[in-house]
């Protein structure tokens, strides 16, 4: 291989190596160029985003309250047939005294 050969491979070989390097570098910043469209649309993705976890965070506090409230009610009405039974109960203790005294008036008289 003479001097002339080796200028020529040395040149066709740096060649391909810039542009191996230029074409890599162009890959790359391809990919990680993000456009000001892209940044809108993820601008107004995070915007989104953020209303949706408000609303998500409204809707909870709101079930809260109302479990609360449910949990209030379901508390005194049982409380209200607990006082209904026991006045059922006495109302029917009551009604078999009656009867029994009734029952001794008639068995009497």
């Amino acid at each position: 291989m003479n001097r002339n050969e080796f200028v020529i491979v040395s040149a066709v070989v740096l060649m391909l190596a810039f542009t191996l390097g230029w074409f890599a570098n162009w890959l790359v910043h391809r990919f990680r160029r993000v456009s000001a469209a892209d940044m809108g649309e993820l601008e107004r993705l995070a915007q989104s985003l953020h209303e949706a976890e408000e609303t998500r965070d409204q809707a909870i506090i709101y079930l809260e309250q109302r479990e609360a409230e449910l949990t209030n009610q379901i508390a005194q009405t049982e409380a209200e047939l607990r006082a209904a039974m026991e006045g059922l109960r006495d109302a029917r203790h009551e009604a078999e005294e009656m009867r029994a005294y009734i029952e001794r008036m008639h068995s009497n008289g």
